[in-house]
């Protein structure tokens, strides 16, 4: 388990789950001491950084209780802005770290990795080489195999190819993974960015697999509430139960604002029960990453 250190208490919601948005990005410019990867693996979102500071007060406006820190691909494997962020502000962050299977302690580090402060989990990114040809292959089936041994969960990021999943879930049944934005094709939007949905369903079928339907309305062509994405979203949360959907926004890259995000699942998607919200809003983030609300 994490080290989850002072829990947060949230005045007037005992009895009431609290809100976690499944992902959110901080991180620092390059600098000396905490250099990026060269060349670049993909371009920042924002030129100046996003602190921990500034996530906050967006999520005490939007009405968001606390957030997992993924952080992003430019700045390589060092997770430590996010677990710094997480014991600045505590009960607030939590972290799905980046990790880089093929470094030679991976044995050492996976045996230990829960045990970083507020760490939960591990979020992998495959969408440029040689990245993309890791789930084609049996090249890190030893960090896998790590992850389901030490019961460390893997945010996967596979847009437009959900079906390259499916041979890890079947040869690793005990390992839990959550597959990012839905699979969706990061560049398209409507119809077309959720081309891959056959693929992303079938996946349903093995229950350590859960789906962020995070960034909703980057993949839509349409004012809230998002009417253009309304099936897609339905079938995916319809097959794979509410309690293996996290709600997130990756609020850097989100198109809407922070409040329409999270109200689409609150009042936008009228075939979702109360109890169905819960789980979609935090339950599911809590009981998937486990990481408890108290």
């Amino acid at each position: 388990m994490p080290i989850l250190r002072a829990p947060l208490v949230v005045s007037g919601k005992a009895n009431t789950m609290l809100v976690t948005d499944a992902q959110v990005h901080i991180w620092e410019v390059d600098r000396p001491d905490r250099p990026w990867p060269q060349p670049l693996r993909n371009q920042p979102q924002l030129p100046n950084g996003y602190s921990a500071p500034e996530m906050i007060a967006q999520m005490d406006a939007a009405g968001v209780d606390r957030a997992v820190i993924v952080p992003p691909t430019w700045i390589g494997e060092n997770n430590s802005t996010a677990i710094e962020a997480s014991l600045a502000y505590p009960g607030r962050f939590a972290t799905m770290g980046r990790f880089d299977p093929m470094r030679p302690d991976f044995a050492d580090a996976l045996s230990t990795w829960r045990k970083q402060p507020y760490m939960l989990g591990i979020r992998m990114t495959f969408r440029v080489p040689p990245y993309d040809q890791w789930l084609v292959s049996d090249q890190i089936d030893h960090f896998w195999r790590g992850c389901e041994e030490f019961g460390i969960p893997v945010m996967c990021l596979v847009p437009g190819e959900a079906e390259k999943l499916e041979p890890i879930a079947q040869r690793f049944p005990g390992l839990t993974l959550i597959v990012d934005h839905m699979a969706c094709d990061l560049a398209a939007k409507g119809d077309a960015a959720f081309a891959n949905n056959a693929a992303l369903l079938e996946l349903a079928k093995y229950p350590r697999v859960s789906v962020k339907t995070s960034s909703a309305p980057c993949f839509s062509t349409e004012p809230f509430p998002y009417s253009d994405i309304y099936p897609h979203l339905k079938a995916i949360i319809e097959t794979f139960g509410p309690r293996r959907c996290m709600w997130g926004a990756d609020f850097t890259r989100l198109t809407s604002t922070y409040p329409e995000c999270l109200e689409h699942f609150k009042t936008g998607l009228d075939f979702l029960s109360e109890e169905d919200k819960e789980w979609i809003t935090g339950k599911s983030a809590a009981e998937v990453l486990g990481w408890p609300a108290s």
